[in-house]
């Protein structure tokens, strides 16, 4: 029951089908008490939005709850908090907080009301399951079978996301291990650390490009650091940087060709085991390129000489076929590119639709849905690379040079810079 104007209205229990909450202000220029801010309402809102919408004809019926109000007075004046349960829908709902502020006086006082918000209260019950879900995710399972179980998307993205912090001044994406431990990795990126972190590795840090952000070098000072590169042309240009500004201890590289976020638990465990002690680098790269090339020629040569011959027949081709202005546009945006380490995604007639970091171009393709035609990048032309394009229709790839390739689509042509 609640008292208005004197009179006696009977409230029905707050209702669970509550959808949303009116937070608003009130202001007055005197001392008022709750009595006299509810009284105001539902005498002021009386007859102004007619019956379907009428205050107390809605709280008989449950459609509005208890209305609340906390008051306060200080200095001759009143200040306070109006909360408004409603059931009704979104536009309902709108036009009964709009009647709120149409409200002039309280008591023998002026006032004024002010809506702040309103809040949707299904939209608050759904973040609550969602947390809940993380600490039970945490903390409740205790089934070996966890693993095998299909846990939401959603739930299983926050875990990850939320064990990445911002390290240091420039905000690096970090471990939640990196000032613990005695020993860190340096990764390129912040799909690096999640990967990272998916797999239970802690101790990681990114630096976010080919500048040297000044935490690293700093840390690189204190701790032992590994840096754990991409098997590409990028991952030697940010190891060539590391190397100048950190004192790095280690190098672990991905398999040719692969990014550390794409690395399954078993080739990120065998990468870093692998790992090469800084001093020993130059001496293993000229070893390495010796003893690969040796191998290589015994064991893949024929297979890329193969795939070489058909890109080289295929270019003169349709070299011959090609519009004059053609190679002149995609050598202008391979001069644009070159050495940046970014992706130019071009549309039908060569205009540029977007330009990218070449270490996110394969998150690009497979997520957008854009019409890219064409692609002239600052890195290798590899077999995932290829089968993206075939897969999104994209009919030229544009590259420093063909990785290790075995099978390319008759319907995707491939240029290397040399080639331009």
């Amino acid at each position: 029951m609640i008292e208005v104007n004197g009179g006696v209205i009977p409230m029905k229990a707050p209702s669970d089908t509550t959808k949303y909450l009116i937070h608003a202000e009130i202001v007055a220029d005197g001392v008022v008490e709750r009595p006299d801010v509810v009284g105001a309402i539902f005498g002021q809102t009386e007859g102004l939005l007619g019956e379907d919408l009428d205050l107390r004809e809605l709280q008989k019926t449950g459609r509005i709850g208890r209305i609340e109000v906390k008051v306060e007075s200080r200095g001759g004046k009143s200040f306070g908090e109006i909360k408004v349960p409603s059931s009704l829908d979104k536009i309902e709902t709108a036009i009964l907080a709009a009647a709120l502020e149409t409200i002039e006086r309280v008591g023998p006082c002026s006032a004024k009301i002010r809506v702040l918000k309103i809040e949707d209260v299904r939209a608050s019950k759904r973040r609550k399951i969602v947390e809940r879900a993380k600490d039970i995710l945490r903390d409740l399972f205790e089934e070996p079978e966890i693993e095998s179980e299909k846990i939401a998307d959603l739930v299983r993205q926050a875990v990850r996301a939320e064990e990445v912090i911002e390290y240091g001044e420039e905000k690096l994406p970090a471990g939640p291990a990196v000032d613990e431990s005695d020993a860190i990795i340096v990764v390129e990126g912040r799909a690096d650390v999640l990967n990272l972190l998916r797999h239970g590795i802690k101790n990681v840090i990114a630096v976010e490009g080919t500048n040297i952000p000044k935490t690293i070098a700093e840390l690189s000072k204190k701790k032992t650091v590994t840096a754990f590169l991409d098997g590409d042309r990028g991952g030697d240009l940010i190891l060539k940087e590391l190397l100048q500004v950190a004192d790095i201890d280690y190098v672990a590289r991905a398999p040719e060709g692969k990014g550390v976020e794409d690395l399954t638990q078993k080739e990120i465990v065998k990468s870093l085991r692998n790992k090469v002690p800084v001093e020993q680098l130059h001496i293993l790269r000229r070893d390495f390129t010796r003893d690969s090339r040796e191998n290589r020629e015994s064991k893949e040569v024929k297979e890329k000489e193969s795939v070489r011959e058909e890109v080289k027949e295929r270019a003169e081709k349709e070299h011959d076929e090609e519009k004059p202005d053609t190679v002149s546009v995609l050598r202008k945006h391979k001069q644009d590119v070159e050495g940046r380490l970014i992706a130019k995604l071009l549309d039908r007639n060569l205009n540029v639709i977007k330009e990218v970091p070449v270490r996110d171009l394969v998150k690009v393709l497979k997520t957008n849905n854009m019409k890219v035609s064409s692609i002239v990048f600052d890195g290798v032309i590899t077999q995932r690379v290829i089968d993206l394009a075939a897969k999104k229709e994209i009919s030229c790839l544009v590259g420093v040079r063909l990785g290790s390739v075995v099978k390319i689509p008759t319907a995707v042509r491939i240029i290397t810079f040399d080639e331009l």
